[in-house]
């Protein structure tokens, strides 16, 4: 199925879907996923779901995305004990078990990857697998800075199915998208979509955490999805769901709207947790935009490549050293932008054309280091050091 076709059909179903609401399809797969398992789609584009893939660019079919992935996600539980007072050994005292939400494996040693938001404050943690195995599961590290929690479960590496992680830098608005997850009791649904934006920041369900560039897509998520992966057209994990109603209702309350936490965000904060238990994350304080050579030939700028500094929080380490944003607002595209501040081309020496390389730069930092900037103000290059500080709160 080429991709063209692949997005018309994703617009069928929105257009389906606002005249006469969505339709559900529950569906056994054999194999792996066991006799429970359930697919959700839309019976308006039976093609969505039954197409194969297309070879000239790798993009799998929303079946093929589910056979290939859904033996990795997991239905996180919290096992509670009975009433305080229960005499040990009575039916009250007994450990029940509640289902909170969704993970996934992300490799062969059984780490299992899901929000912060989901297991605070339990007591046990299980792991439900597609086979309906019930395994515990040890809390590896939780890091509420960017709401991201890692567990581990003791299981033979032949159980284990792992998903291969994306690169979400490289998401773009448009990008089909598939979530997995167990909503409303309901194990591993899927549901498909589109990416509907890229925000700036978002906050995470509790309001603890602030998502950077998160992922906003239109593919339904509900209570129970939180946690579980976005998927791209490759199968690739691109994003940790954060969805609606928590963050959506935040930021419109409007039912509808799912956002994930960035992988490329994810992937050092799970190394730090695995190896450390903990994370300590430096923070610059900025915000910017890519440079492409078409946007540098637009604003006769003086760098093909960079960072084009938007905003600079007050009080940051980017505050501190005088980092200076864009006062002057252009729209390209249909894209705002804030020029005549500085542009980032290079962090300690390093070339910087993505957001993620800077990103790098910094996560390989500890707050109180400093971090030297080459960059071009006013027409003139220069070389800033910043004296990194810590998130706010």
């Amino acid at each position: 199925m080429r991709q063209e076709d692949f997005f018309r059909a994703l617009a069928l179903v929105s257009m389906a879907s606002a005249g006469a609401g969505l339709a559900l399809v529950g569906a056994s797969l054999t194999g792996h996923l066991g006799a429970s398992t359930t697919v959700e789609e839309f019976v308006s584009v039976p093609a969505l779901s039954s197409a194969k893939s297309d070879s000239s660019n790798g993009s799998l079919s929303v079946e093929e995305i589910y056979k290939l992935d859904a033996p990795g996600v997991v239905e996180i539980s919290a096992t509670d004990l009975g009433p305080r007072g229960s005499r040990p050994g009575s039916p009250r005292a007994l450990e029940s078990v509640r289902p909170l939400g969704t993970g996934f494996v992300i490799d062969k040693a059984g780490h299992i990857l899901t929000t912060s938001d989901l297991i605070a404050g339990v007591g046990g943690v299980q792991v439900g697998f597609s086979g309906g195995d019930q395994v515990s599961a040890r809390v590896v590290g939780v890091d509420p800075a960017t709401d991201i929690a890692v567990l581990q479960v003791n299981a033979h590496s032949r159980a284990l199915t792992p998903l291969a992680l994306g690169d979400s830098d490289q998401v773009e608005v448009g990008d089909p998208v598939v979530a997995i997850g167990n909503p409303l009791s309901f194990t591993r649904t899927t549901t498909a979509g589109i990416v509907s934006a890229v925000r700036g920041t978002v906050d995470s369900a509790s309001g603890a955490a602030t998502i950077e560039h998160a992922i906003e897509t239109d593919a339904a998520m509900n209570h129970g999805d939180s946690g579980g992966p976005l998927i791209n057209a490759q199968g690739q994990v691109i994003g940790v769901d954060a969805p609606d109603p928590a963050a959506a209702e935040i930021h419109s309350g409007t039912a509808g709207l799912g956002f994930a936490i960035p992988i490329d965000t994810v992937k050092g904060v799970v190394a730090q947790l695995i190896h450390d238990g903990k994370v300590v994350h430096a923070y610059l304080g900025i915000s910017a935009v890519p440079v492409t050579s078409a946007i540098a030939r637009i604003l006769n700028l003086p760098s093909s490549h960079g960072l084009l500094i938007q905003h600079v929080v007050p009080g940051s380490g980017a505050g501190n050293a005088g980092l200076r944003a864009g006062s002057a607002s252009v729209v390209l595209a249909g894209t705002s932008y804030h020029i005549g501040g500085d542009l980032i081309v290079a962090a300690d020496g390093v070339r910087i054309v993505s957001e993620a390389q800077l990103r790098d730069a910094i996560e390989a930092l500890a707050p109180g280091d400093l971090l030297r900037l080459q960059l071009w103000r006013e027409g003139k290059r220069e070389t800033v050091g910043v004296r990194l500080g810590q998130p706010p709160g």
